[in-house]
């Protein structure tokens, strides 16, 4: 990770729950696009790193021949097994908790690996050069993010916008003026610069595709509520006794900016880069 910041098992605590309903979903074509962009017919087996309550996962399992979600999360590993089973998936699907450092786990190989949004809590060096060793030759790496910096105004549309930036402020008012991350904190955030660690493990590409979002989401006082505790830097874990407290104060706050607790937003575009595993051929003839 980045600077003194050491990962701990309380940092999504008490997240679980309120994840599936809290976050914005991906672009709604996600799962074509994918299935287009990778050739998935029914065969082949997924590993989603980090795969929280199954966001990802559940929604490609009829896609893949098996699919495996590995979290250090307790209650993610449940959600996404609850969720798994819901969609008919279960039989198809197998769920560890583990750490992404502790793969690979005799998990076996895959056709395709997955980090969304998760890849920024792990040691990333380690975990992608191990999860190379565990892709099939030709297989994939897939790293899905929201696409930063896009315009998501919300004129027009028939309720006022998550009052994001106010949320923020609560937050430190209860939990300080540093973004908390479990036990420590992270005063500049999670890091970026995916793209060259992921090439210094060897992948070629990326290749980059962009699924457009911009769909008008309505979000009730409850659903905001659920985004700010799904969230790392104010999961309910952190707020200790004053959690009721913050919530009081979070729905006061809510109220105000919308009497009908109605909000609107839009949906972000999902970013999507694809690296391949280089095949046994392309690799003899790199090294040629």
């Amino acid at each position: 990770m980045t600077g003194d910041w050491v990962w701990d098992e309380t940092l999504f605590a008490g997240a679980a729950p309120y994840y599936d309903r809290g976050r914005l979903p991906y672009a709604p074509t996600l799962v074509p696009v994918l299935a287009d962009v990778l050739g998935l017919d029914g065969t082949g087996r997924l590993l989603d790193v980090g795969c929280g309550p199954g966001t990802v996962a559940v929604p490609l399992t009829p896609l893949f021949g098996e699919v495996v979600g590995v979290d250090p999360d307790p209650g993610m590993i449940g959600e996404a097994a609850r969720r798994a089973a819901a969609a008919g998936g279960a039989a198809k699907s197998r769920w560890v908790r583990i750490r992404a450092e502790d793969l690979p786990a005799d998990l076996g190989t895959f056709t395709v690996a997955v980090f969304a949004q998760s890849f920024h809590w792990m040691d990333r060096d380690l975990v992608a050069g191990t999860v190379r060793g565990m892709l099939r030759p030709g297989g994939a790496l897939v790293h899905l993010s929201d696409l930063k910096g896009e315009p998501l105004g919300v004129e027009g549309l028939p309720y006022p916008g998550v009052p994001y930036g106010a949320i923020g402020e609560l937050v430190k008012e209860y939990l300080g003026p540093v973004r908390r991350a479990g036990r420590g904190v992270l005063p500049d955030g999670t890091p970026g610069g995916e793209a060259a660690i992921i090439a210094r493990a060897g992948f070629l590409g990326p290749e980059r595709h962009v699924v457009p979002g911009g769909q008008v989401l309505e979000r009730g006082e409850d659903d905001v509520v659920a985004s700010t505790f799904s969230m790392s830097y104010s999961a309910p874990g952190l707020f200790g006794p004053q959690r009721d407290a913050f919530e009081t104060d979070l729905r006061r706050l809510l109220r105000s900016c919308s009497p009908t607790g109605r909000f609107c937003e839009r949906g972000p575009s999902t970013e999507v880069f694809v690296w391949r595993e280089p095949s046994v051929s392309a690799a003899a003839g790199a090294r040629g």
